[in-house]
């Protein structure tokens, strides 16, 4: 009776971009079975059901995050199969009714587009963009604006050496093997991987901190502000909440039906090394040794950043017509070579861009 259903129904392929806050999933990927904990997938699925498409609906993500970690922009590909004689979503309308049926007010789709029935989500992919955020100078996870929480990693320290961290990100520029970044166990075939750009940038501070909120309170015993010098060569980096770090990299590689595992874990190890650069705890010399040993099991490499402070930025494809109206080019400025299409939406503040 299904194939008799189907027999004359017209299927359309979509390019959908969506974002979420991570912090109450279990990662993008769907969660099969009786499980309490759900995937964002789970929810763009039970979502669209409300299209009525005579074969269900499943969304193929583009880019795989871990529990915690955020999207400003991912992307995934889906099939909506409609009844004889009815005519395809326009992407717009696929767009409102997506929104509309969802349950979860931390995920939004951003745009939809048409694309042909051969384009795939994950394998077009030329480049993805990952940001990560830091706040220095609190003491205590309590001392972050509620705003904040969940979406920064926290330091204790007052200032980061940025200058060692740019020092240390440069050292990773390049075509390598990145197997010293990988989880063990890894199910990759390859850890080979170009990083075109990776940035350490002192951001504005965060808009959600009062004025009176502008510095911690003082050490205790202290009698005062807390003060710490500056290295030198470094950017200082004020107490929180006045300056928040920025970390980014955008990596490219060959891209195939082998490739699986997140790379969001390769760029929270990365970050938890710059961060012990920042911190004096490495030298940047020290990361390009960690790099080329190609140990995933090396006593440096046990450092992992926490997931909330990452945002997948945005997912991007190369030679999409049919993309040209309305996806601005985002972090085209950010990334060598030919022209791509992204997602729309980028905030300013982030910097990062890594490709499959």
């Amino acid at each position: 009776m299904g194939s008799g259903l189907a027999a004359g129904s017209v299927r359309s392929r979509y390019l959908v971009y969506f974002q979420y806050l991570g912090t109450d999933f279990n990662g993008v990927a769907a969660v099969r079975g009786a499980q309490r904990a759900a995937g964002v997938q789970n929810y763009l699925e039970e979502a669209a059901e409300g299209l009525k498409s005579v074969v269900p609906v499943k969304f193929t993500i583009s880019s795989r995050t871990d529990a915690g970690v955020h999207a400003l922009s991912n992307a995934a590909h889906l099939d909506v199969q409609r009844r004889s004689g009815q005519p395809p979503f326009s992407p717009e309308v696929l767009t409102q009714a997506l929104n509309t049926h969802l349950r979860h007010p931390a995920i939004r789709v951003l745009k939809a587009f048409r694309v042909p029935s051969d384009f795939h989500a994950r394998y077009s992919a030329t480049s993805r963009t990952y940001l990560y955020r830091l706040a220095t100078g609190c003491p205590q996870y309590d001392q972050l604006p509620v705003f904040e929480r969940n979406r920064c990693w926290a330091l204790q320290a007052d200032c980061l050496d940025v200058a060692a961290m740019q020092e240390a990100a440069h050292h990773l520029l390049g075509t390598h093997d990145f197997s010293a970044f990988q989880s063990t166990g890894s199910p990759s075939s390859s850890s080979v991987r170009t990083l075109r750009r990776a940035s350490v940038s002192p951001g504005p501070a965060s808009p959600f901190v009062l004025p009176q909120e502008s510095s911690c309170p003082p050490a205790v015993g202290s009698g005062g502000r807390r003060e710490r010098p500056f290295p030198e060569g470094s950017q200082p980096c004020p107490e929180l909440p006045t300056c928040w770090t920025d970390l980014g990299s955008h990596r490219k590689g060959p891209v195939g039906p082998w490739f699986r595992p997140s790379l969001t874990g390769w760029v929270r190890r990365m970050t938890a090394i710059l961060v012990a650069v920042g911190l004096g705890t490495l030298t940047p010399t020290q990361v390009k040794m960690i790099l080329e040993s190609r140990d995933p099991l090396g006593r440096h490499q046990t450092r992992v950043a926490p997931a909330h402070g990452l945002f997948l930025k945005s997912v991007l494809y190369r030679d999409l017509e049919d993309l040209a109206a309305g996806s601005p080019a985002c972090a085209q400025q950010e990334c060598q070579g030919p022209p791509a299409r992204a997602a729309p939406g980028r905030p300013e503040d982030f910097r990062a861009c890594l490709a499959p």
